[in-house]
């Protein structure tokens, strides 16, 4: 009797082979109605039953007070023994654990290893930036110790002369084409008067019978020379055209490299000036790695100033004979044009603009196409 209300007064769970919980409407009813029951009740009274397909025999898990030490149970144990579907399932999710972790971990040392496609691009970025900060460093020292009379600078004699040639000859060019365009602009406005003066003089000669033939010479001079300063400003603004493609394109160009073959330098006098000071100083296991990487350095920027230098000495020997065989053509363009305009010789004015291929633009008139010109 005893046992009977021992076990009526017990929570009955009964387990299926898998080692799932019944879930029948009965064994949940019969669940829902020990757990909602009210009083209280103790660890001794819990049961766990476990059932079987094959067998009616049930395991009992029963536990009394807590006495003595937590890590030894004073209550005797029941084991349940798991069925072999159970078995076979937490085998199985196992060996797909282990699977994973050896997936996505090193094999030999337990650590996980990340390929070169997932690191971080803003760690190269942050590397460029670092170097283009130690090269400025670098060279705005080296300029501000040239300007202070403090720092020692390479100087190509010969190239350096040719440059401050250059230099010259431009703003010369440049001057020379400004002066150009005032003179177009001035003879622009004269020959404008002309024709107006020229059209005065032919009214008056139609309306002055007594006059009409000093009139008509007066209005025909007039045209005459304003259709010669149409011709005369053909071949200077054909001049200039010219000089300025010669100015702006070519030799800026030139400048250009010039520029970088400056910029050369100085990166080759700044690391050549680190390498000097490093070399002056104590020679040990610290310092040693710093001068060979300034070694290195100073080699790659003194084979890159040396390129820059040669390629400056090319396009400088270019730029000469270009220059020369233009300003040729240019010069005897504008010397024969002004000659002939101011000794009234419309035919040799004429004769110059075919001799450089110069096409008359008559005012009024449309421009030519793109296919007529060239």
């Amino acid at each position: 009797m005893a046992e009977d209300s021992h076990r009526s007064s017990a929570a009955e769970i009964p387990v299926t082979s898998n080692g799932e919980l019944d879930q029948s409407p009965e064994s949940v009813f019969q669940r829902d109605a020990h757990f909602t029951c009210p009083g209280p009740r103790s660890l001794s009274e819990s049961r766990v039953t476990s059932s079987n397909y094959a067998s009616t025999v049930e395991g009992i898990v029963e536990s009394g007070p807590y006495k003595g030490s937590v890590s030894v149970p004073m209550s005797p144990v029941t084991p349940v023994a798991p069925s072999s579907a159970v078995a076979i399932r937490l085998a199985r999710s196992s060996s797909d654990s282990q699977a994973d972790t050896d997936s996505t971990a090193d094999p030999k040392s337990g650590a996980v290893v990340l390929s070169d496609d997932l690191k971080n691009p803003a760690m190269e970025k942050l590397d460029l930036v670092r170097k283009w900060s130690i090269n400025t460093y670098k060279c705005t020292r080296q300029i501000l110790s040239e300007k202070l009379g403090r720092g020692s600078r390479t100087v190509d004699v010969e190239l350096e002369a040719q440059i401050d040639l250059l230099r010259d000859n431009k703003r010369k060019y440049q001057n020379v084409i400004k002066l150009a365009q005032t003179l177009a602009t001035q003879l622009s406005l004269i020959m404008q008067t002309q024709r107006q003066l020229g059209d005065a003089f032919a009214d008056l000669s139609l309306k002055s019978p007594e006059l009409h033939e000093e009139f008509g010479y007066n209005a025909e001079t007039q045209k005459l020379l304003s259709k010669n300063g149409d011709t005369l400003l053909a071949a200077i603004n054909f001049f200039i055209s010219s000089v300025n493609t010669l100015v702006d394109k070519t030799i800026e160009d030139t400048m250009i490299n010039i520029k970088q073959y400056e910029v050369a330098r100085v990166e080759y006098d700044a690391y050549r000036t680190d390498l000097e000071e490093l070399n002056l100083g104590p020679r040990d296991g610290n310092t040693m790695p710093k001068i060979e990487q300034s070694q290195q350095q100073f080699q790659i920027h003194r084979e890159k100033y040396e390129r820059m230098r040669n390629d400056v000495s090319v396009k400088l020997k270019f730029l000469e004979e270009n220059k020369v065989k233009v300003l040729h053509n240019q010069l005897i363009l504008f010397h024969n044009a002004i000659a002939a305009y101011y000794a009234g010789n419309q035919e040799q004015l004429e004769q110059t603009l075919k001799q450089f291929h110069i096409k008359l633009k008559m005012p009024g008139g449309e421009s030519p196409s793109w296919l007529e010109e060239h």
